[in-house]
């Protein structure tokens, strides 16, 4: 039996597989979350380049957030959505990683909907 960690890693790379098959060159719209703060970031898996990021930790949103949790999540959505379009970028595969869609994840892919991605 493996560790919590080592499941979390197994599950992220099966979905990352699927979501590779089924991409048809879109970018991926990767999440990663801690226990402190949540990560965003468009990826164009072709080139291996990061074209959007965005996080709980960036200056635009530091004196706005309290605390890691679904508003900061929203915030943080809207903000990689925003810069992802502003970078001509409007279809994309949402890659939740290992975690499952429910709570922080799902608040975070509903507001970069909101922003104006479609996946």
């Amino acid at each position: 039996m493996g560790t919590r960690i080592e499941a979390l890693r197994r599950r992220s790379l099966r979905v990352r597989r699927t979501l590779k098959a089924r991409a048809n060159g879109r970018p991926r719209l990767s999440v990663h979350r801690t226990g402190n703060n949540i990560y965003a970031q468009v990826i164009d898996d072709v080139t291996g380049t990061t074209l959007a990021a965005a996080s709980s930790l960036d200056k635009e949103l530091r004196g706005q957030l309290k605390s890691n949790n679904t508003a900061a999540a929203e915030a943080v959505g809207k903000l990689v959505g925003e810069r992802a379009v502003k970078a001509g970028i409007t279809d994309v595969v949402f890659d939740r990683g290992g975690y499952l869609f429910h709570g922080r994840v799902k608040a975070l892919a509903d507001s970069a909907r909101e922003a104006g991605l479609k996946f």
